[in-house]
Order: structure tokens, then sequence, then C-alpha cells
């Protein structure tokens, strides 16, 4: 089976996964076995919060400009019903 055809290959019973090769430090993942951790689960949870944190800061990046013009617009003009505010 040629290797694109491998690498969109999911296992069976495990919806929208695919299974990758990783490179590990020998020691933590013998560890890791004999603590019987679910080496999957933690790689995907960790992958999941790095993705996540680098999408915040490049969505931060891209906005910078308009949220930087939001807040001056708010501080020249103050909130609409400012007035009526309770806190």
């Amino acid at each position: 089976m040629p290797a694109t055809q491998s690498a969109r290959r999911t296992r069976k019973g495990s919806p929208g996964k695919r299974a990758v090769n990783l490179s590990l430090s020998s020691d933590l993942l013998d560890a890791a076995k004999l603590l019987e951790i679910n080496i999957s689960q933690v790689c995907d949870r960790s992958l999941r919060e790095v993705v996540r944190c680098a999408q915040e800061r490049q969505w931060r990046e891209e906005h910078t400009d308009f949220v930087a013009a939001y807040n001056a617009t708010l501080a020249a003009e103050v909130l609409p019903l400012d007035e009526w505010r309770s806190f």
C-alpha cells in the first residue's frame, strides 16, 4: 500500500484518529508503561492544548490592530447605555 494511503487509514473503532510514529525517550516510555499511562491519550491531550494555545496566539496577532482600534473607540466614546450601568 502506498505511503499516502496508509497515512490516511484510521484504526477501527477510533473515528477521527490516525496512527502516527513518534520518537520518545526510552526511559520515559518505560516509566509510563510501568505506571500504565495511556501514552496516546496523554499525547492527544497535550498536543490539543499546545494547538489551542498556538491558535489563540495566532488570533491575537492577526487581530491586534482591530482590538487596539476598538479599545481606542471605547475610550473616546464610552459604551452605549453606559450611564445606566450598575457595576
